[in-house]
């Protein structure tokens, strides 16, 4: 299960999301589509169940491109060490 790293704040805001990790004092705005993806991972679904929210709220995203999106949005958020497993 993919989770926010301890001390990373979250909130909601009209654009998407903003993360806030406390130790580093660095700040990130996700746009709605990674909000949809972030958001499904902390609710315990996995990659799969991100791209099934995508196709179906964005109808003319199709499977292909919206697992491209999540693996690409779940690297970025790990690569600065914002989600962890």
């Amino acid at each position: 299960m993919l989770t926010l790293k301890p001390g990373v704040l979250l909130t909601e805001t009209e654009y998407g999301l903003a993360l806030l990790d406390q130790d580093s004092a660095e700040y990130w705005t996700l746009n709605p589509t990674a909000a949809i993806v972030l958001r499904s991972l902390l609710d315990g679904g996995g990659p799969e169940r991100a791209v099934e929210i995508l196709t179906t709220r964005y109808e003319d995203v199709d499977t292909e491109l919206a697992a491209e999106d999540v693996r690409s949005i779940i690297g970025e958020l790990r690569d600065t060490g914002l989600l962890i497993s």
